[in-house]
């Protein structure tokens, strides 16, 4: 693996991530629409959503559920997954490369992300 072939992988990685996460949004989107067509919103009144949709095995069932918004919030997190994917894959194709010390930061930017993704309040 050289650096060019590495830069490819992550390019087809990120745009995968972006179309797949914008496919998801637009087909909860869609579905959100067709099933809340006719309901009035009063936007006077802050509805946060449900517990659920703040967790993510609860928006995974809702999602599988096919319930529209579990499904726009999926969308949202394979959005926010994607350039984690992008690091992570970065780690690996530095690993490859035997390239240590691109490495190292690859790993601490991962870890990171990670921690914050985890700890956020």
């Amino acid at each position: 693996m050289n650096d060019e072939h590495l830069e490819n992988i992550i390019g087809q990685l990120l745009r995968a991530g972006v179309l797949l996460a914008a496919a998801v949004v637009f087909a909860g989107g869609v579905g959100y629409i067709i099933q809340h067509h006719a309901q009035h919103i009063n936007y006077r009144i802050f509805n946060p959503g449900t517990e659920q949709l703040r967790t993510l095995p609860g928006i995974v069932k809702l999602a599988a559920a096919f319930n529209s918004l579990g499904v726009i919030q999926l969308g949202l997190v394979l959005l926010i997954a994607t350039p984690i994917a992008r690091v992570a894959m970065a780690v690996v194709g530095f690993r490859l490369e035997r390239d240590w010390m691109y490495v190292l930061v690859s790993s601490i930017v991962l870890g990171v992300l990670l921690f914050s993704l985890m700890h956020a309040s």
